[in-house]
């Protein structure tokens, strides 16, 4: 993939895009989200759920659980990595492999795990999703933000993230939909079909899956997470467990919440919250905040905007040009190039080059056979957002409604967010929570972390909290590890974030 100036929003008629971050000095990030037409979306809105009841993909109908235990006898252990190359000695396993999501079409998505460090056989299994849509969730939450290793700037070695998420859960990351990082189809018409829906049932059927493969983890206690585009992905993967739940009058997978960062949730709050936060940190002139508010029209049914808005528009664009609109304190990366040796690594100083030294990293013959991935010789590199996928077949303008639905079910749902970050920031969320009209059950308080304010947080009723990380990007862990990973704690364990400074964990 070659390196993209960001780029924001431009509204048209039929079209919504923006180029996630990848600054002008060409670092490899190429985050890109993608809203198609809402004409053309099936919608997930109003009481009436079923609209996103996952009746698509043969999801129910295809599993045969005899052929996928058969299928699964053995895979465990053959998807057990030994030592990637580079890698500093752990004590705990970890695997990396393939399940197959539709035989027909040859669909298998890639996945790499991470066992807990401590008490892997009592604590709870989360998985992680990054978005995009297309962005890959090895090269960006396992390898850049929680999980368990980073590349150092050789691109060929490794070093101990000593905040990883897997001190608090065992932690699954996969790469999806097909066509995403490793994941692939032998049916090449499908990265012509990817959307939301096709997501979240694929991602069911991998999880359906993964569990016959390791059984233990069966009626453990379940949690998605992730970030950004995973606003969509992991709220209605969440749906399609419950629906399946429900019409197997069963629990066939044990989902206990969600908790999303700097998430697309509700379009039209999310893009007004963006102009109105670079608006209050200076990163646009007053005149074009004044005609963003009044020009502009953000809501589901816009038409082609004015002449003033898209004007604004392109003034805002330069103006933000050369920042990294993701993390808008944060230096950008003024070298593409490995080093001969490892440059001094820091987990509290993130490198903005860590692209680079992933990408390198992955694309190792070495390194792909040790995590078993690539068995099929794909015809192109390994990228951190796909360009194998061509289109976004549906994107619906809000899943306010599922976190709805989360709520009714007695899920925990705790959404946060970077408060650098401009791109999906922090008065986005804020719009967008404040459309549920809940009553607030904490108000507005700061929380703690190592003797200082890790954030801020209000607490809802029906057990959803928001909670801010100061300091942190878009990828908050990469940013703020420590703060992210008593975070993620006390997510599981189901407590609030502490409010005293006396509380250092």
């Amino acid at each position: 993939m070659k390196p993209k100036n960001p780029c924001l929003f431009l509204l048209s008629v039929f079209v919504l895009v923006s180029c996630f971050v990848a600054e002008s000095s060409g670092k490899r990030q190429a985050k890109f989200l993608v809203h198609l037409s809402k004409s053309k979306s099936k919608q997930i809105a109003g009481v009436d759920m079923s609209v996103f009841a996952v009746h698509h993909g043969n999801v129910d109908e295809s599993i045969d659980h005899d052929d996928v235990v058969h299928e699964a006898a053995g895979l465990k252990e053959k998807d057990k990595i030994g030592k990637l190359p580079g890698q500093p000695k752990v004590n705990f396993d970890h695997y990396g492999g393939y399940v197959t999501v539709n035989k027909t079409a040859g669909r298998a998505l890639y996945y790499y795990f991470a066992e807990a460090h401590y008490n892997k056989d009592s604590l709870p299994l989360l998985l992680w999703l990054n978005g995009g849509p297309g962005c890959s969730s090895l090269a960006y939450g396992a390898m850049q933000e929680l999980g368990p290793f980073r590349v150092y700037s050789d691109g060929k070695t490794l070093y101990t993230n000593r905040f990883s998420w897997n001190y608090a859960a065992n932690v699954l990351f996969l790469e999806s939909p097909a066509g995403v990082g490793f994941s692939y189809s032998n049916r090449s018409s499908d990265y012509a079909k990817s959307g939301d829906r096709n997501t979240a049932a694929d991602n069911y059927l991998f999880l359906v899956n993964w569990l016959e493969r390791f059984p233990e983890y069966k009626g453990r206690e379940f949690y998605i997470s992730g970030e950004s585009y995973a606003g969509h992905y992991v709220p209605q993967l969440a749906h399609t467990i419950l629906y399946h739940n429900k019409r197997a009058n069963r629990t066939i997978i044990n989902l206990k919440g969600i908790l999303i960062g700097n998430a697309v949730i509700n379009d039209e709050t999310d893009e007004r919250g963006m102009y109105d936060y670079m608006a209050t940190h200076a990163l646009i002139s007053d005149h074009s905040a004044s005609v963003i508010q009044s020009q502009c029209d953000f809501s589901p049914n816009a038409t082609k905007p004015s002449p003033e808005c898209s004007e604004a528009l392109n003034e805002i664009d330069r103006d933000t040009y050369y920042i990294d609109i993701y993390n808008i304190y944060a230096p950008l990366c003024t070298s593409s190039n490995l080093t001969a040796k490892p440059k001094v690594a820091s987990l509290t100083k993130f490198d903005p080059c860590s692209d680079y030294y992933v990408h390198a990293y992955l694309n190792r013959k070495d390194v792909q056979a040790a995590l078993h991935a690539n068995v099929t010789k794909l015809s192109y590199d390994w990228e951190p957002c796909s360009d194998v996928i061509k289109g976004w077949q549906d994107s619906p303008t809000t899943v306010l409604p599922l976190l709805r639905e989360f709520m009714a079910h007695g899920l925990r749902v705790w959404i946060f967010s970077g408060d650098t970050d401009g791109r999906v920031p922090v008065t986005s969320t804020q719009y967008s929570i404040k459309k549920l009209n809940l009553s607030v059950k904490t108000s507005w308080h700061p929380w703690y972390f190592g003797g200082e304010v890790g954030g801020f947080t209000e607490v809802y009723k029906g057990d959803l909290t928001f909670a801010t990380v100061r300091g942190a990007g878009h990828q908050v862990p990469s940013y703020q590890p420590a703060r992210a990973l008593s975070l993620i704690k006390h997510f599981l364990d189901g407590t609030d974030l502490p409010d005293t400074t006396r509380y250092n964990s």
